[in-house]
C-alpha cells in the first residue's frame, strides 16, 4: 500500500519546474519560476539540486505559517483551508 501526500506531491511538482544555469564561473544557480524567492547557488549540479529542494520546502513552511498565498502547481492547490474531523471519528 502506498501513502501519498500532498505536500510531497507539491514538492516533487515543483522541482519538476526547476531550471538551472551555469555561471561563468563554473558554478550552478537554479530556481523555480512560479516560486518568487526559490533560488539556490552551489558548486555542483547535485549541490544546487539538493539546495533548491531544501530551499522549497522552508519557502512552504514559512509561506503556510505566514499566510502567504502559495502558486497552484500541477493542480495542488496548499492555500485552501484544512477540513478537520473530530478526534472521536478517528
Amino acid at each position: 500500500m502506498s501513502v501519498n501526500y500532498i505536500l510531497s506531491q507539491y514538492i516533487e511538482s515543483a522541482m519538476s519546474m526547476a531550471t538551472y544555469d551555469k555561471l561563468e564561473d563554473g558554478t550552478f544557480v537554479a530556481r523555480i519560476p512560479s516560486c518568487k524567492g526559490v533560488i539556490a547557488f552551489a558548486s555542483t549540479l547535485r549541490e544546487c539540486d539538493r539546495q533548491l529542494r531544501e530551499i522549497l520546502e522552508e519557502w512552504i513552511l514559512v509561506g503556510l505559517k505566514l499566510g502567504h498565498t502559495l502558486p497552484i502547481i500541477n493542480n495542488i492547490d496548499l492555500n485552501k483551508e484544512p477540513i478537520r474531523e473530530p478526534v472521536d471519528t478517528l
